[in-house]
Formats: C-alpha cells, sequence, structure tokens
C-alpha cells in the first residue's frame, strides 16, 4: 500500500505506555522474530482510530494478523485496563478529572429495517461483556479517588 506513514504515537506517548507492555523472553526454538510491540500497538490504534477492517491495515504496520493476536495478548492480560487506571490516576492527580461529572451511558437503541416504532432490545444485547467490564472498572477505580466531603 502506497502512501505517507501516519504519525499516532510519539516517542513520549510510547515511553508512557511501555511499561505495560509484558515483555515475551526470547526461545531457542527459533522461528520467525518477534514483530516489534510499538509497531503492533500502533497497528491497533489505526484500526481503532480508522474504524477500517484489520485486512486494510496499511503495510507499514505488521501484519493485520499478528497485530489481532497481539490486541487479544495484550487484552487477555489487562494490558489495556492497567493501563487505562494509570492514566486515570494521573488526570486525577492532574485536577484533570472532575469525578461529580463523571457518568456512563450503556443505552442501545438498534435500528430495524423498515421499523416505524422502537422495539425493546433483547437483554444480553444491553448488558454486553462490555458495558459490565466498563461498569466494573469505574466503581473499582471512583471510590479509591473521590474525595469525601467532611461534615
Amino acid at each position: 500500500m502506497a502512501g505517507k506513514r501516519e504519525v499516532l504515537l510519539t516517542d513520549e506517548q510510547w515511553e508512557m505506555v511501555k511499561p505495560f507492555i509484558p515483555e515475551v523472553p526470547t526461545t531457542r526454538r527459533g522461528g520467525r522474530p518477534r514483530a516489534n510491540d510499538r509497531a503492533c500497538f500502533e497497528g491497533i490504534l489505526w484500526v481503532l482510530r480508522s474504524g477500517a477492517r484489520w485486512k486494510d491495515l496499511p503495510d507499514w504496520y505488521p501484519s493485520p494478523s499478528t497485530c489481532w493476536r497481539r490486541l487479544a495478548e495484550w487484552e487477555e492480560a489487562g494490558v489495556f485496563v492497567d493501563m487505562w487506571h494509570a492514566f486515570i490516576d494521573e488526570l486525577d492527580e492532574q485536577g484533570r478529572i472532575n469525578w461529580d461529572e463523571v457518568f456512563m451511558d450503556g443505552s442501545f437503541a438498534p435500528a430495524k429495517k423498515g421499523a416505524t416504532t422502537w422495539a425493546k432490545p433483547n437483554v444480553e444485547k444491553v448488558q454486553s461483556g462490555w458495558w459490565w467490564q466498563m461498569a466494573k472498572e469505574y466503581l473499582w477505580h471512583v471510590p479509591s479517588t473521590r474525595r469525601r466531603k467532611r461534615k
């Protein structure tokens, strides 16, 4: 794919992210060398930012399957949740989060083809795994950082 490579992550941003990426020891078994973590992270960011399909990932990133597997590996290891906690803590320490204004929207509005009225969504779809994960993380985090009013 021809074109100019888009910079999605500055060196400073990568230095903030890098400590959360687990190190994988090298083995003596041989085989193909492991793809660069930063390149995979940027490939993941490219897909998330563009909304494109994995197979449309530009050639300057590792293969779509490699980036997807790395995303799954890091998700399983809790890398993104740990990163989120650390960055939220940093923003809170800087006074850049007003916890009184934080909220979460878990609404779901299906658009049925040819429907003239709104239909009640399936309970499983409304309370998806993502929703529960974010609710759990929010509830875990907010009480630990929210400042209590003195009487």
